[in-house]
């Protein structure tokens, strides 16, 4: 008989606030740190938000010298974290602070190791260096409620020299301080609240189902899912629902934790190939293919997607295989107008480029998750996800 609780083992040393109003404890953060230069990086849509502004006037008020980067639409790439850990060491920063999305989160993240420490992204994403414990401190405030980047030691970034997105990480690229403020997401339009949530979720049934998943990872990931089960709808519906906004945010934020504490599945690996070959963005390439990810493999763990259908209040029907987990989530996708491959723009000749990239650069999240995928099962996803019209 398989024992109910595996060993496990789990470390996230990242100091967590999280509350409307929580951004403005970013100078005492920088203090906590020690941090008197830093270097600021903020995305274009919250760059002139009052809570933004005024959480920054306060830290130059308190004597720390701000500068000061306004990050523009597009995906992070290795050379934009490159030349903002060129501005650290040339500035003699000793902080990085990243506010916006998961892509801003992202690179700051490396743009803040690379500074740190010697060479350049490719070095690190490449594994040819590996992070030590960094010197220059952290702090991260997301202004999306999706990918849990706060709480994560990975960063996503495309590499334009091979025209591919990829993802490394190492615990040692954690924040020191994430300040999770669900003010910075109302008003977030329908359609980036509706692929960031998809995100979260999918990561948050990933920690229930993955091989290496734990009782921590599975207590983080319901509740993430309960939180987007009671939220996510009412959030795309009206950007201003105050009580969504922050429900969705604290599932954002368990779902990283969970993530953190064990991994993604599989459909994280045909997401990545979406956005690798497609130049996608990443919450929507997780949607596009999550309930057919999950229909493929829920017969290797349905009893843990019991539990999941039971978070997303998904009515029992005595069938204990999985189905109902699967089920709810085509609902909510459904219920948030979210977008099908096909209307994506993704056509059947992409087929042979987007198994190879699931099955090669991104075949982690495959290896990783509870059923043991072929290449053949991974373009039956593809194929399933393409023959799908509508929600």
């Amino acid at each position: 008989m398989t024992a109910s609780v595996t060993p496990f083992r789990s470390h996230l040393p990242v100091r967590v606030a999280f509350g409307d109003g929580v951004l403005a404890e970013l100078p005492g953060a920088l203090a906590a740190l020690g941090s008197t230069a830093v270097l600021v990086v903020v995305e274009e849509p919250v760059a002139d938000h009052p809570s933004v502004s005024d959480a920054l006037a306060a830290a130059e008020s308190a004597g720390v010298r701000l500068e000061r980067v306004v990050k523009g639409p597009g995906e992070p790439t290795f050379a934009l974290a490159d030349e903002l850990a060129d501005r650290v060491r040339g500035e003699s920063l000793d902080a990085v602070v990243g506010i916006g999305g998961g892509s801003a989160l992202d690179v700051a993240k490396a743009a803040r190791i690379v500074a740190d420490q010697s060479g350049s992204v490719v070095d690190y994403a490449s594994g040819a260096h590996t992070p030590e414990p960094p010197r220059i401190g952290l702090v991260l405030c997301p202004t999306t409620a999706g990918t849990g980047s706060e709480v994560s030691g990975a960063s996503v970034l495309t590499d334009t020299d091979t025209d591919r997105k990829v993802g490394f990480g190492h615990p040692n690229m954690r924040a020191q301080h994430a300040l999770v403020d669900p003010v910075l997401t109302h008003g977030l339009p329908a359609g980036p609240t509706a692929h960031s949530g998809v995100d979260a979720l999918a990561q948050a049934i990933g920690a229930c189902t993955v091989r290496n998943s734990s009782p921590l990872s599975v207590a983080f990931g319901l509740e993430a899912c309960h939180h987007v089960a009671h939220s996510l709808r009412e959030a795309v519906a009206d950007g201003g629902d105050v009580e969504a906004r922050r429900r969705m945010a604290c599932a954002s934020l368990t779902a990283g934790l969970a993530m953190n504490l064990s991994d993604c599945a599989a459909d994280h690996a045909l997401a990545q190939a979406l956005g690798s070959v497609a130049h996608l963005p990443h919450g929507l390439t997780v949607g596009l293919v999550v309930a057919e990810t999950l229909e493929l493999s829920r017969g290797d763990c349905a009893d843990r997607l019991e539990r999941v259908a039971d978070a997303l209040g998904e009515p029992a029907d005595g069938s204990a295989d999985g189905s109902r987990a699967v089920r709810a989530v085509g609902r909510v996708l459904a219920d948030v107008g979210f977008p099908t491959l096909v209307e994506s723009g993704i056509t059947e000749e992409s087929l042979p480029a987007l198994v190879a990239s699931a099955t090669g650069e991104q075949s982690y999240n495959l290896e990783i998750d509870c059923h043991a995928w072929s290449a053949a099962e991974v373009e039956r996803a593809y194929r399933d996800a393409l023959a799908l019209s509508s929600r």
